[in-house]
This record gives structure tokens, sequence and C-alpha cells, in this order.
């Protein structure tokens, strides 16, 4: 397939699957604690993956481990954990809109670490997208109160999105996707996984009940299509595109998250709506060609 084409239909598929994933955690968080959610949904692709790791193992330069680890932790790991503990307090959508704000973190870790040329358009794209961000703050909790501590764990897991996302770019980018995402689930992750998960109580507490099984369901879901096949597709839009023009799939979340949390029964205040709007026209502002993410 031509690449412009590829990377454009990549775009939208994962705009749906990762934008479907803020309820699949809400849904796993009624059988499970956050701790529980995130080291299954690390775990499961891991073992999914493990295969792929295995057969490749010798393929992977040495001298790179470091950035691979980087990748998987910043990006595949911490965020699985922060995102499903904000989401005890904050809506799905919420959640979906806050992770929207990725192309930001990716323009100030582009100028920060990898020295990418940043343009006056974008920082007042970030501004306006930040103002935005505090405005949906204030107005998360009940009756308009402050929620600040969830908004702050979604604003780092996104941000730790945008470190792995550049790093594989500038460092990893010639790895193929399918064996990137074997290396980073079946030997970097599963092990902190499963140690997750002990902390976590899931082995001491688990049961053959019901409950259990149907909540397992909603990881699996979670785990098989919005990590395991999504990080797949992910990387290979990176190897096709930009770091920011990835990351763009963000602005098009939103949409699936809000559909998928009115159809759950959740709803967004006028002071919410106000937030996310601005966070949205924020980025599409700042969102211009930037030369130097090539």
């Amino acid at each position: 397939m031509n690449p412009e084409k590829e990377k454009w239909l990549l775009l939208i598929v994962l705009s749906v699957i990762w934008g479907s994933s803020f309820i699949l955690i809400k849904k796993s968080l009624e059988h499970y604690n956050p701790y529980e959610v995130g080291g299954l949904r690390v775990l499961i692709a891991g073992l999914i993956l493990l295969p792929i790791a295995l057969k490749n193992i010798g393929k992977f330069p040495k001298k790179r481990l470091k950035w691979l680890v980087l990748a998987a932790l910043t990006g595949n790991f911490i965020p699985m954990f922060l995102f499903p503990i904000a989401e005890t307090q904050v809506s799905s959508i919420i959640a979906g809109i806050i992770n929207s704000m990725m192309p930001i973190f990716v323009i100030i870790v582009g100028a920060l670490i990898w020295k990418f040329e940043t343009t006056k358009k974008q920082i007042i794209g970030v501004t306006i997208s930040f103002i935005g961000a505090c405005i949906l703050a204030f107005g998360s909790g009940e009756s308009g109160s402050l929620k600040m501590i969830p908004i702050l764990l979604l604003l780092l897991a996104t941000l730790m999105y945008a470190v792995s996302t550049t790093t594989v770019k500038k460092k990893l980018q010639d790895i193929p996707a399918v064996i990137l995402s074997g290396f980073v689930f079946g030997l970097v992750l599963i092990l902190p996984s499963l140690i997750a998960l002990v902390f976590a109580g899931f082995f001491r507490d688990f049961d053959f009940s019901r409950e259990k099984f149907t909540g397992l369901g909603f990881v699996s879901l979670l785990s098989v299509f919005g990590t395991g096949l999504a990080m797949m597709l992910n990387y290979r839009l990176l190897n096709i595109s930009t770091p920011l023009f990835a990351s763009t799939v963000t602005l098009m979340m939103p949409i699936v998250a809000l559909i998928w949390g009115i159809l759950y029964g959740e709803s967004l205040n006028v002071q919410q709506f106000l937030g996310g709007s601005i966070i949205i026209a924020g980025l599409i502002f700042l969102r211009s060609k930037n030369k130097k993410l090539q």
C-alpha cells in the first residue's frame, strides 16, 4: 500500500481502538482494582507476543537495549497503571480528552530531549491547550469541584507516551513493528507485570466466579486490541510518518471515547465541555508540519 494512504488508514484504525480503550478500562474496574487492570493488560499482551520475541531474540542490537527499556516502561507499562488509577475518579470521556494532549508533549519532549525545532505557532497552541486542561481539571469533580490528582496522573501518562513515541522514532525506527512489540511486551515487561499482579493481590484474591471471568474478558479485549495490536500498528505508523503525525491520533480518540461514554451513561458538564473544546482547539492550532520531526 502507498505509505501516504497507509498512514491515514492506520491513524483511523488506531483512533477507534485506542478511543475504545478508556471505556474498557472503566468496565474492567468494575471487577478488578486499578493495579490488577494495569498488570493484566501488560501480562496478557506479553504472553501473546512472547513467541515472536523468542523467535527473533537474536535480531535485536544489544547496544540499543536501554532505549528499548525506556520506550517499554514509558509507553507500555507505567501509563497502563496511571490511567486505571485516574479513572476511578474521573470519567472515561475526561481520560480521552486529556490523552488528546499528547501532541503537546511530543513537541515539548522533542524540543528538550531530541532538539527538534519548535515554532511559535506550536507554543501558542500548547498554551491554549494548557488553559483548557486547567478548566477541565476544575470541572471534573462533583459540582465542579477540583479533581487535580487524577488529571495530573493522566497528564503524566500522556507525557510518558510522548517520551516513548519520540524514543522509538529516534532510536528504534528501523526495527520492524511486530518484532519491536514482541521485544517490548514479551521480553521486557512480562516479569514486571507479574510482580505488579502479586503486589496487587490478584493471585491471592482471584476466584473462578462469573464476575472475575467477565472482568477478565474486558481486560483481555483491552490487552489484545488496545495494547498488543494497537502498539504494533503504532510502531508501524512511526516507521512511515513523524512522531507529531502519529500523536495526532489522539485528536480523534476523544470523539470515540465520548460516544462510548455517553452509551455507558457518562456525561460532560458545561465546564468540562468548555475545557475539552479549548484543548482540542489548541491542538488544532498547533498542528503544523515540523521538518525536524521528519
